[in-house]
């Protein structure tokens, strides 16, 4: 009877890693459905082995474990579709801005800027592209971003030797980096 619940446990285990991996495919867009199938098998799982008279703690303290996190993330999941559906999932909104820049149905980033300095435009950049990707930008200050582009411009330069570095803002992996390249005269 341990043997099979222990087993179950492991196969229960290795569904909520799948269903995690097939949710994130998903919302990145990689995946075309949403992997609602496997999604009901495990709540079937879930709801046989929650029937189940459990002799061994251990057994049951992990069964209790599995359970709390499928049920993080099924609040995750829920969320997030219904952020889709009502259109203010960042990720898409972002995306589907990207779209109609390379349809030329709205401006470039730089060009709302107006011109205002590369430093300003490099912080309205990385903001936008951070809020786009739902990261949090509460702390995030011109001054806080020129510092860190400071420390890497002066490292660039002693490493090239190289006059002028050129930042841009790019987004890898779901998160907003700034890329640097030095200018060679």
């Amino acid at each position: 009877m341990a043997e099979t619940v222990d087993e179950d446990l492991r196969i229960l285990d290795a569904k909520i890693k799948q269903v995690k991996l097939e949710y994130d495919q998903y919302f990145l867009g990689t995946r075309p459905r949403e992997p609602s199938q496997l999604r009901a098998e495990i709540q079937k799982q879930v709801t046989i082995l929650t029937q189940t008279p459990f002799q061994n703690t251990a057994l049951r303290f992990r069964f209790n474990s599995l359970c709390s996190r499928f049920q993080v993330f099924k609040r995750q999941w829920d969320e997030t579709l219904r952020k889709i559906e009502q259109g203010t999932y960042q990720r898409q909104v972002f995306r589907a801005n990207l779209h109609e820049r390379e349809r030329g149905l709205a401006p470039p980033p730089s060009a709302r800027k107006g011109g205002a300095g590369q430093q300003e435009g490099l912080f309205e950049a990385y903001k936008e592209a951070a809020q786009a990707c739902g990261q949090n930008v509460a702390g995030l200050t011109p001054q806080k971003l020129q510092a860190v582009v400071a420390k890497q411009e002066k490292a660039i330069r002693e490493r090239y030797g190289v006059d002028q570095v050129k930042f841009r803002v790019v987004v890898q992996e779901g998160r907003v980096k700034l890329k640097a390249a030095p200018v060679r005269s």
